[in-house]
């Protein structure tokens, strides 16, 4: 991956291993190895030490978490140990921390700048596969029950006259810096409903049936601001699985600096200069999330050509 811009929840050090996630009498086999470790979850939460660290169980550790466990999934394979993330959202709060010998469970997103890449690129895998199989416990087709199967990468029915095989879902979306046409130089920022009074962000929306990543760019800028666009540049990629995204980054250029907000997603949408923003991160207030795309995209506008517009 060297060269490539990894953001954050994605560039995870874990071997997919999909050839041992067929392999049920392997898989069995890793659940019992000394080596195994097993990331522990709890309402989609991951479970943490005192220090907010993720814990992180092997040995008998491991093996009272996946002996109570909704649902384990095989994550993949670290230096040839096998990892799984184990559900324990059946149980009481307190019993699951206990069990798992942790502090209390937090969103790896308030984590998010503290753990490594790898680490939270993990977590957040973890979460995501646990999450999809807690909405997928009935087949769509028919109405019977599911069963995973495959490590938690898939489920089947289990109606002999059925026997559909679901697959976790991944839900795309576009993310857009747009740029004004012309100088000084500005970009779009947008104020979505409930958000606070000043809050404002990069524009953003989920890629419809039947459209591509440049489509969808198009469509949610012309529905929420009005603004047609075009010189759409791609910019990155981010895991945003929560529950199950995926964050597609470009940049783009209006043809002109009209906009006309919904009113519905967004309440109020203004055109920055990268002066005007460099004194809202002054004032404390950041340029997006710190594990989102979106602070890249502003980041990178704001520093492109070093003017002071």
């Amino acid at each position: 991956m060297s060269g490539e811009r990894v953001f954050a929840y994605g560039g995870g050090w874990l071997d997919r291993a999909g050839d041992v996630r067929a392999d049920a009498e392997r898989l069995a086999a890793l659940r019992s190895d000394e080596r195994t470790a097993v990331l522990a979850l709890w309402r989609d939460r991951c479970l943490v030490t005192a220090e907010d660290v993720p814990v992180r169980l092997t040995g008998d550790a491991a093996a009272r978490v996946l002996a109570v466990a909704d649902e384990t999934v095989f994550l993949g394979l670290d230096a040839g140990a096998a990892v799984f993330a184990a559900d324990l959202t059946g149980q009481p709060e307190a019993r699951a921390l206990d069990v798992a010998g942790a502090a209390s469970a937090v969103d790896v997103r308030r984590l998010a700048g503290r753990l490594s890449a790898a680490e939270a690129a993990a977590q957040a895998y973890g979460r995501g596969l646990l999450h999809w199989h807690r909405q997928q416990r009935w087949c769509g087709a028919c109405g019977a029950t599911t069963a995973a199967r495959a490590g938690g990468h898939v489920r089947v029915c289990t109606a002999a006259e059925c026997g559909r095989l679901h697959f976790p879902r991944i839900e795309p979306a576009v993310i857009v810096l747009v740029e004004a046409p012309g100088e000084p130089g500005r970009c779009l920022l947008a104020r979505h409903a409930g958000s606070p009074e000043g809050s404002y962000s990069t524009l953003a929306g989920f890629v419809e049936v039947g459209e591509s990543l440049e489509d969808a760019v198009h469509r949610e800028l012309a529905e929420e601001v009005g603004v047609t666009v075009t010189d759409l540049v791609y910019q990155g990629s981010q895991a945003w699985p929560f529950p199950a995204g995926l964050m597609v980054g470009f940049r783009a250029t209006a043809v002109s600096d009209e906009v006309r907000v919904d009113g519905v997603e967004l309440l109020e949408a203004r055109w920055f200069t990268r002066r005007e923003l460099r004194a809202r991160v002054a004032a404390g207030r950041p340029l997006g999330r710190v594990d989102s795309i979106d602070r890249h995209l502003l980041g990178s506008w704001l520093d492109a050509d070093g003017r002071d517009s």
